[in-house]
């Protein structure tokens, strides 16, 4: 079992290191956004899409380390249970 997921790891991690390079990833919206801001002469709308953005990117490694929590408490409490009913 722990085998097949080292193998499973390796492969999505061969896969994202497979693509290429260069890859725009920017929505239309945000790009005019950016654009006509700098038109205009504002310099802080990048700094600003950028917060966002990692706002965005740290939101699902949050929820995964709450699940982990919650998880590994109720497997520690099963655990403290089985121990005191012996």
């Amino acid at each position: 079992m722990k085998n097949r997921v080292i193998v499973i790891a390796i492969l999505i991690i061969g896969f994202m290191v497979s693509l290429p390079y260069k890859i725009n990833a920017q929505c239309p919206m945000c790009k005019q956004s950016l654009v006509s801001a700098r038109a205009n002469g504002d310099t802080n709308v990048g700094e600003t899409l950028n917060n966002g953005i990692m706002y965005l990117l740290a939101f699902p490694y949050v929820l995964v380390l709450i699940f982990l929590f919650l998880y590994f408490k109720s497997v520690r409490a099963k655990n403290k249970l089985a121990a005191n009913s012996k």
